[in-house]
């Protein structure tokens, strides 16, 4: 303490700052109002601090450095009360602060923070922020500031802050004396640079700023606190002092590299890829692997590891167990014994929550009531003939944890019945954590009975009827109440039958695994009766002695001492309810003052809060105890608890020999246990041992580090009668070397026998016969194993170094969890995790198991606090254990789920966490450290070149991958026109009243129809007043915006027979103006549109008030309203004389946000119409229901162009209509008997949604799709397998053929490649059953090396892909590498050519970049057929021969769409398309509606809408990223979680994924939360 006295304080102020901090360490006072209080205190003894307009620019050098170092041992002391002291050690505390001191020095650096949408934010703390002004020294316990790693003060706004900020700093250098910070300064002058930037780089450990004044700090992304920051800027500006923690103000920041960006996200990003340049751990080797097994990089194992190189242990016995003669020959003999010759002798004292004995049972008590217990239950339940339960059949015991006299009534009352106890916890609630797994046990055991007290049957939940009902999982059982008036009296002639202990199952102990499973360990009465006489033995346990328990004593060493040993020493147990701990820490030690205890029974928790509570006590007197069985002293971190509670307790009488650690499992019982000794002298073993060779499994005695070392203390030897060993902890159970770690195994009668009902779990556990060396069982004896990790040192004592339970193995290493959770709890600030509630589990990603830890934060921490601890935890983490964590997530407090005695249940929390409902307010992942397994990266192989031999179709022993459609045959009477005009005018004259367009509105009646006739005189009107209102010329273009109907397709051939070349658009939606209307003015301008014609609606819209906001209308070309035509007809139509001038301009948006238009000339145009009509045969007889979008691409030419072309009649139903009546399509095709219809994905995607659950209305309605021979989706995507199946799935019950429906493909190029099915009728004909035979399943990862590998379907990492329908006749197809321009084998997936004669001519544009996009429409292959002129398509895909044979005989080529190349990402040298990753992603969690993913610079970015309340938001960072590291051996970078609707999508149904990606980085997505994974 006498660094405190260089501060000239009085004595009486001292004690008064010494009890403040106490309370503040108790959570009595507020943080404020301690330092309120404190400042107070000391006001009077300071020197006067500074005047307010302080200039900023003070040097640093003049503030105190305040780091980890200076953290005085007065100071520790104090923050100790608020993490879980189990875990606490001032050498652990200070291996942490080190190790993080050095990853300051590495310069490490700093990562974004998360960003989260700020009604997240104030949800998850509700008193985070105050508003500025309010508080002067923002968030920071300033008086533990030496601990917090220089806490990020505000120090550059000249306001009373700064006065404050530098008195606390100068308080805290005066009180802790500058003679301790001698390491602190090092580590904070290290960065030098000036103010407030080096101390933003210190506590961020950012990037190591050079000794120079002249550098550019890097961006301050964590300073969203009402404190400001101030950096100084070389040329002495200083950046705006942030007033409120903001989110989403997109201010103008500056990245790594000086670079002004918009918005903080993209700073944000800029600074995690500067973080990603550096790889932290050796980059993998990189070599291409063939193979298709992409193999995952294998942990090679360290050639300097260490090695285990002692000899081979020797099995280890325990001392003999000498029977005394008087000891009894059973339990129940015992109680017998005790109960009849000193019934009044004491056995238990019950306590109520004050601390005041509730209740006294004596030995003559316990018997009578134990035998009315065993009478009734024989004899009550059930009748005379068929009683209910039988000798050895289960009972369960229900009883509350402050009621040991019910419960030990009712198990020796099971006991003297012969029957087998099964005590468990008390069903609270139905969702009580793990209550569902006891039930599968007590079902599993038989057991149909439960004994419960009558306080806790009252209190158990009840349905209306007063039953209590049946627990999830459970068995249904009888409650039987054990409370004496309850139970009749048994006659004189009935005696319990009492035996010798035997073979027979005396109870039964539920035993939790790793996986949340319950078991059921059998311990027999032979066992149980040795087991009591080996405690007696080594405890030295004789009669009438007093004993404190506060342990649970249902299980474990609470039964064991205070049920079962007690009774057979007659001995007298006082015992602790947890109740009562809570509220009072010290009743054990007052308990064992009042009785004059000699022995207590606690854990090293108990002990804690002891520590924490006595400073109120003076008279504690502990000098009765003889020994203080400590139960979780196997918990390696068990020793500081012993050590702390010795130090301070040591005063009062207690004696050190005192502590007795023991070990336990459920299926060995007690392993070992420290014997209290007379001998003082003796010390108890210590061993400090090396992490890093325990994580080998090896035990070195210290090491040069002095960091990462775990202190063991021994837990005695072996128990009487026992023989011990330690075999390796995987596969065969051979011997340990003596230098090495392992488990734990136990040959003694004293042990359990069974897991009830699993003999193979049995076998694996009870039935261990452990090898030598040489392969021989060291013992005819089979073993059993503890589940204890640990070895056997000098003087044959025990060390435990933890459980089989906590063991993770990561990258071949071994991690304890308890070692991670204490080195968690002990990163400053120590009180930032709720009472040290924490839980660390392994989960297994990508075949190795990463480790995750989940802890509940205090309720009043802000995000930058959170940040900063997390941010800590990984670096001490890393340090200390050299292991990454994949995952770190804080909970608000009291979210975890608990056991029944108030600790964290993991295998739940797990649960909840690889299930997406933990619902973290703040998640961290680092999959880039901790994921070395990857694969390796690809390096692209030569393609085959022109040098390889080419033999006829064969590319070096492949099939070349081509294929094309049927011919075009013979002219027809319509074939000879070369222009749509003259087909129109001839088909006027000859049918001039057949209907060609039929339009139904939304209820399903026809809004207009056409006739030949009636198109003709209207589009002729059309020409006219185009003529003489437009004054157009030949050739000029028109921009037609029309909603889908019939005015359009007129006005179509309005431009037609007036010689101008139409453009269709899309009309502005009224709703949205704002953003549809630009995409209209863009493609007016960019297609040189000389005039518009459109609707008197439209015409009104695009003059609106809003119009005019939205664009500049005045620079709109003249509008034409086609509602008032001319009455008169044009002079003379205009013929065309060149059929390869220009017919329309198809203007489309191309997924990545790209606008092309593209040019169709006459002859294209006319070839594509006759190429339709012969692959969907149609004829002037035939009707089509069409529900397409008519504005590009094959949508328009089936909507305007076929039917004019082939004479059927189209039947025209608007895709917006179905938004009102979603049924129309179907009932349409329904009504009018269609046989081929027309739709999009979208409209599929509608009908599927919104009519699922009408489908027996709809055929009430007579609804009959049987007629439907073709439903074909348009598209210019990769076919959407699971929506067309469940589309037909859905509609087969209304007579839809599952095999109808199919997808067409076109693109820009082409408009349509393919089209159409085989007919249904011909694949009936040829007798093909089974599933649809044009789908196939291929390999997902030899797709990624753009290989094609066919596999059954359902094998692992399959994709199942359907064929985009048959190939249209006169269309060649060739699969070429997009690169080299070389032909491809069909096993190899590449671009898709294709010659036709309805390609497009070329892109229309006005940007210039024609020669860029020039061999879009010519190319030539690089070898091979050199001569044919093909058109790049832009999507990858690939051809296969099927099985199937087409009407003429021929076998039929199918070719497969994969995806766009232009969306395509090439991660890790290899090529993933962004379908893929979307549909893994949204497979993950049910509040996943969509998802986007693309990438930006080497991230990947996923982006995903949730569905569900924001708190769901943080659950899916981590079930997204394992997902995409399963799937596709890829390393999510960012991910983003936004509202519905966010994620852009076109009319045609297709996600924009472009436009979200110039979204994202602009920072417009108004996400709900952003995590950057590291």
């Amino acid at each position: 303490m006498a660094d405190r006295d260089t501060l000239p304080l009085p004595l009486e102020v001292r004690d008064r700052l010494a009890e403040l901090e106490l309370e503040l360490s108790e959570g009595d006072i507020t943080q404020k109002g301690y330092e309120k209080k404190r400042s107070k205190l000391i006001g009077a003894f300071l020197p006067k601090a500074p005047g307010k307009g302080m200039d900023p620019s003070v040097p640093h050098e003049r503030r105190t450095p305040v780091t980890p170092g200076s953290s005085s041992r007065y100071h520790r002391r104090r923050s100790s009360g608020s993490r879980d002291e189990r875990y606490r050690s001032d050498v652990h505390t200070e291996a942490v602060q080190a190790a993080l001191a050095k990853q300051k020095e590495r310069g490490k650096m700093a990562v974004p923070m998360p960003s989260k949408r700020r009604s997240l934010v104030v949800q998850s703390s509700m008193d985070a922020y105050t508003p500025p002004g309010e508080e002067h020294i923002g968030h920071q316990d300033t008086s533990s500031g030496s601990e917090e790693e220089g806490s990020m003060q505000g120090e550059g706004t000249p306001t009373s802050s700064q006065g404050s900020i530098n008195m606390e700093n100068w308080i805290s250098r005066a009180i802790h004396g500058s003679t301790t910070s001698s390491t602190t300064s090092s580590s904070s002058t290290q960065s030098g640079g000036s103010g407030a930037a080096s101390r933003l780089a210190d506590v961020m450990g950012q990037t190591h700023l050079g000794k120079s004044e002249n550098h550019s700090t890097p961006p301050d992304v964590t300073s969203y606190t009402t404190d400001s920051i101030q950096v100084e800027r070389p040329q002495g500006s200083t950046t705006a002092s942030r007033a409120t923690p903001k989110y989403g103000n997109a201010e103008l920041m500056e990245t790594g590299d000086g670079v002004p960006v918009g918005g903080r996200v993209s700073a944000k990003i800029q600074q995690l890829v500067n973080t990603l340049k550096r790889p932290k751990r050796p980059p993998l080797r990189e070599f291409f692997v063939d193979d298709f097994e992409e193999l995952l990089e294998v942990q090679q194992p360290d050639p300097n590891q260490p090695k285990a190189e002692g000899a081979q242990m020797l099995a280890m016995r325990g001392e003999q167990l000498g029977v005394v003669t008087n000891w009894p020959p059973s339990l129940e003999a015992a109680l017998q014994r005790w109960g009849t010759i000193s019934p009044k002798a004491p056995c238990l004292t019950t306590m109520d929550t004050n601390g005041k004995p509730l209740y006294i049972l004596t030995y003559g008590k316990l018997w009578v009531r134990s035998m009315k217990v065993a009478y009734n239950i024989l004899h009550k339940l059930g009748s005379k003939q068929e009683p209910m339960v039988r000798p050895g059949d289960r009972v369960a015991l229900v009883f509350p944890n402050n009621d040991p006299a019910a419960f030990m009534v009712a198990f020796y009352g099971c006991l003297l019945a012969e029957l087998v106890p099964v005590p468990i916890e008390v069903p609270l609630t139905r969702k009580d954590a793990g209550s569902q797994q006891i039930g599968f046990l007590l079902g599993s055991c038989g057991v149909t009975v439960a004994l419960t007290s009558d306080a806790c049957h009252k209190g158990l939940p009840k349905s209306t009827t007063g039953e209590i009902p049946q627990f999830k999982g459970w068995p249904k059982l009888l409650w039987f109440v054990t409370e004496s008036k309850h139970l009749s009296k048994p006659p004189r002639d009935w005696f319990p039958h009492i035996k010798d202990a035997n073979n027979d199952t005396a109870y039964i102990e539920y035993k939790t695994c790793k996986d949340g499973s319950v078991l059921g360990v059998t311990v027999m009465r032979l066992a149980l009766l040795t087991h009591c006489q080996a405690l007696t033995q080594s405890c030295g346990y004789t009669e009438a002695e007093t004993i404190v328990n506060v342990l649970d004593f249902k299980k474990d060493v609470g039964l064991w001492h205070g049920i079962l040993t007690s009774v057979m020493n007659m001995m007298h147990v006082i015992s602790i309810p947890y109740s009562l701990m809570k509220v009072n820490p010290l009743s054990w030690i007052q308990k064992v003052c009042q009785y004059k205890a000699k022995v207590a029974c606690v854990k090293s928790r108990d002990m804690h809060w002891a520590l924490v509570a006595h400073k109120d006590q003076r008279d504690i007197n502990l000098s009765s105890l003889r020994m203080l069985v400590v139960a979780d002293g196997s918990n390696p971190w068990s020793i500081s608890s012993c050590d702390a509670f010795l130090n301070v307790f040591q005063s009062k009488g207690l004696k050190p020999e005192v502590i007795c650690p023991c070990a336990s499992s459920p299926e060995a019982l007690t392993v070992a246990i420290r014997r209290p000794t007379d001998d003082s002298n003796q010390p108890p073993g210590r061993g400090v041992l090396s992490m890093q060779g325990l994580s080998h499994g090896v035990i070195r005695v210290d090491s040069e580090e002095k960091l990462s070392v775990l202190t063991l203390q021994d837990v005695g030897t072996a128990m009487p009668g026992a023989l011990m060993c330690v075999v390796k902890p995987d596969g065969v159970p051979q011997l340990c070397k003596t230098d090495e770690i392992g488990e734990l195994c136990v040959c003694s009668v004293a042990t359990g026998t069974s897991y009830y009902g699993l003999s193979g779990m049995t076998k694996n556990t009870f039935e261990v016969f452990p090898m030598n060396s040489v392969g021989a069982p060291i013992s005819e004896y089979p073993f059993t194993r503890t589940g204890l990790l640990g070895f056997v040192g000098p003087g044959g004592l025990c060390f435990i170094a933890g459980k089989m339970d906590g063991l993770m193995v990561v990258g071949g290493r071994r991690h304890n969890a308890d070692d991670i959770v204490a080195t968690a709890l002990a990163v400053e600030p120590m009180k930032f995790v709720y009472r040290g509630r924490i839980a660390v589990f392994s989960i297994t990603v990508l075949h190795d198991e990463r480790i995750v830890v989940v802890a509940e934060q205090r309720p009043d921490s802000t995000e930058e606090d959170s940040f900063q601890w997390m941010s800590r935890v990984l670096q001490a983490i890393d340090g200390i254990h050299q292991v990454g964590v994949y995952c770190l997530a804080l909970v608000p407090s009291n979210t975890l789920p608990k056991t029944p005695l108030g600790g964290i249940h993991l295998s739940e929390s797990k649960q909840l966490f690889l299930e997406g409902s933990l619902h973290p307010c703040n998640v961290l992942m680092c999959p880039h450290t901790c994921v070395t397994n990857l694969p390796k990266p690809r390096q692209k192989q030569p393609e085959i070149g022109p040098a390889s031999v080419m033999v006829g179709n064969l590319v070096s022993g492949k099939r070349i991958a081509q294929a094309s459609g049927r011919d075009l045959g013979q002219m027809e009477d319509n074939d000879q026109f070369l222009f749509l005009s003259e087909v129109l005018q001839w088909r006027a004259q000859t049918t001039p009243d057949h209907v060609l367009y039929t339009l139904l509105n939304s209820r399903g009646t026809i809004a207009s129809s056409l006739s030949c006739v009636q198109l003709h005189k209207r589009a002729e009107k059309i020409a006219t007043m185009l003529a003489e209102r437009g004054h157009l010329q030949d050739g000029d273009h028109v921009a037609l915006v029309y909603p889908p109907g019939i005015d359009l397709i007129a006005a179509f051939y309005g431009c037609l027979y007036a010689g101008c070349v139409p453009i269709t658009v899309r009309p502005p939606h009224p709703q949205n103006i704002a953003t549809t209307l630009p995409t209209v003015k863009m493609i007016v301008e960019v297609s040189r549109s000389a005039c518009m014609m459109t609707t008197a609606v439209i015409c009104k819209l695009l003059r609106s008030k809003e119009a005019s906001a939205a664009v500049d209308v005045r620079t709109w070309p003249p509008v034409l309203d086609t509602d008032d035509l001319p009455k008169k007809k044009p002079p003379l139509l205009y013929k065309p004389s060149n059929p390869d001038t220009l017919a329309y301009l198809d203007f489309s948006v191309s997924t990545t946000g790209m606008l092309a238009g593209v040019k169709m000339s006459h002859t294209a145009t006319s070839a594509f119409c006759r190429s339709i009509k012969l692959q969907c045969e149609l004829y002037p007889s035939r009707e089509v229901a069409i529900c397409l979008d008519p504005y590009c691409g094959l949508g328009f030419v089936i909507w305007c162009l076929c039917s004019v072309y082939s004479g059927h009649q189209s039947i025209l139903i608007p895709p917006s209509e179905l938004e009102v009546n979603p049924a129309l399509w179907l009932l349409a095709v329904s009504q009018y008997k269609v046989r081929d219809t027309f739709c999009s994905y979208s409209v599929m995607e509608l009908c599927t949604k919104g009519l699922g659950l009408q489908t027996e209305s709809l055929k009430s309605r007579g609804l009959d799709l049987s007629r439907v021979r073709t439903c074909v989706v348009v598209a210019e995507e990769r076919p959407r397998i699971a929506l067309t199946q469940s589309f037909s799935k859905l509609f087969k019950d209304l007579g839809l053929h599952p095999r109808a429906v199919s997808t067409s493909f076109g693109c820009r190029v082409n408009l349509a490649i393919c089209l159409q099915p085989h007919r249904l009728g011909k694949l009936a004909d040829q007798g093909t059953s089974g599933p649809d035979p044009t789908t196939v399943y291929v390999d997902m990862r030899a797709l990624r090396h753009d290989r094609v590998r066919l596999v059954e379907r359902g094998s692992p990492h399959s994709l199942p892909l359907m064929e985009s329908g048959k190939i249209l006749p006169g269309v060649r197809i060739i699969i070429a590498n997009p690169e080299t321009k070389g032909p491809l084998g069909d096993s190899h997936l590449g671009e898709i050519w294709v010659c036709s004669g309805h390609n497009a001519s070329g892109y229309f544009t006005v940007y210039g970049d024609e020669a860029l996009q020039s061999d879009h429409f010519n190319s030539r292959l690089s070898f091979g057929d050199t001569q044919t002129i093909w058109a790049r398509t832009g999507y990858l895909g690939f051809l296969r021969r099927t099985e199937l044979t087409d009407a003429s005989g021929e076998r039929h080529d199918a070719l497969y769409v994969v995806g766009a190349l232009d969306e395509a990402m090439e991660l890790r040298g290899m090529r993933y398309h962004p379908i893929d990753i979307e549909t893994s992603v949204i497979r993950t969690h049910k509040s996943i509606t969509e998802c986007a993913v693309f990438t930006w610079t080497n991230l990947l970015v996923v982006v995903v809408e949730l569905d569900g309340s924001e708190q769901e938001a943080l659950d899916l960072v981590p079930l997204v990223t394992n997902v995409v590291l399963e799937e596709h051996y890829l390393i999510v970078g960012v991910v983003v979680v936004v509202d519905i609707g966010v994620i852009p999508i076109n009319s045609r149904g297709e996600k924009q994924r472009m436009h979200l990606r110039d979204g994202f980085l602009a920072d417009q997505l108004d996400p709900i939360y952003v995590a950057y994974n590291m």
